[in-house]
């Protein structure tokens, strides 16, 4: 009895002196590390809002470590968050849509924009005005497990073509836009940093109509395992992320000037970063009600076109493809 009455009291005793210590200690506890996947290398412009709210100190701000890994396009971040290796990624909003009918558990949690992030560009010398042009003609894309592939077979179907009618090549994220410049294919799709790209590299660029499909914005992505059990992870991770977001759509000259600071790489490119990044403004994030918000009917309505096209197999309900829960969640 007395050994236990002595261990209590070491225990107070402990708890009493832990206790003098905890706001500082609350104040300095060391940053929650989380890994990023993304669907292409971060150092491409259209990862700018992470690669922004990494430099600007927006994660550490959430007292988060964040570190991004590439993976092979959208659907393959979509299976590894799957998987349980990640607790957050990058693709676009349509990839739940295509791999939730394949079994994985994820969904999006924030889209960044109303506008479509994948854009179909061509050479009007080359006779192609409209996606049916593109028929018998080489398109490059990232990857063929990227969801901007889906998007642009979605656009495709809008004109009555298949992924048979039209040579498309996987060139990854360099690829994509050098093969066109260099002649090599006569279109390509994908974001529009690489218009930007193949603009700079004296290539005649024109962007084609979409066909009014529309594929969404690029997506943040969790699995329905992190939702139930980490919410508040998320909450801080998506928080951070749209405040990069919002730094390009209020100023996205000054956004240019710090992405370049953070990739020096990019140093005496900024006129490009800042194209870029108005091309963004103008036809991805512009239009938002609410910075992150997913469109329900959007994402009904997208999922009912891969379905009857037979991109996907079956719908899956669309309460499962998406949440808007860590939206409208700042400070």
């Amino acid at each position: 009895m007395k050994n236990l009455f002595a261990s209590a009291c070491s225990a107070f005793a402990l708890v009493a002196a832990m206790g003098a210590a905890v706001l500082p200690m609350a104040a300095h506890a060391a940053p929650e590390e989380v890994t990023y996947l993304l669907p292409a290398p971060p150092n491409s412009p259209a990862f700018a809002p992470w690669v922004l709210a990494q430099h600007k100190g927006y994660y550490a701000d959430e007292n988060l470590k964040v570190s991004f890994i590439v993976a092979k396009g959208g659907v393959d971040v979509a299976k590894q968050i799957g998987a349980g290796n990640a607790v957050i990624g990058g693709a676009i909003g349509d990839t739940p849509i295509v791999v939730r009918a394949n079994g994985i558990p994820v969904k999006a949690i924030a889209v960044l924009g109303a506008g479509s992030v994948t854009m179909v560009a061509a050479n009007p010398a080359d006779g192609i005005k409209g996606l049916k042009d593109l028929k018998g003609k080489t398109v490059t894309v990232m990857s063929y497990t990227d969801t901007t592939y889906y998007a642009f077979l979605g656009s495709l179907k809008t004109a009555g073509l298949s992924k048979t009618d039209v040579q498309i090549q996987a060139a990854g994220p360099s690829g994509v836009w050098q093969l066109y410049t260099s002649g090599k294919s006569q279109a390509f799709a994908g974001v529009p940093d690489w218009v930007v790209n193949a603009t700079d590299a004296g290539a005649k660029v024109e962007l084609l109509d979409n066909g009014g499909f529309k594929s969404m914005a690029q997506a943040i992505l969790a699995s329905d395992d992190t939702i139930k059990k980490n919410p508040e992870l998320l909450k801080r991770l998506v928080r951070a992320t749209l405040r990069g977001m919002q730094d390009i759509m209020k100023d996205p000259k000054a956004a240019a000037d710090d992405y370049v600071a953070a990739l020096p790489t990019y140093k005496g490119k900024e006129a490009s970063i800042q194209a870029t990044f108005e091309m963004y403004n103008k036809y991805v994030y512009a239009n938002q009600k609410t910075l992150g918000q997913i469109d329900q009917a959007r994402m009904e309505a997208v999922q009912k076109f891969y379905v009857s096209e037979g991109i996907v197999t079956k719908a899956t309900p669309v309460n499962e493809l998406f949440t808007n829960q860590f939206v409208g969640v700042a400070k």
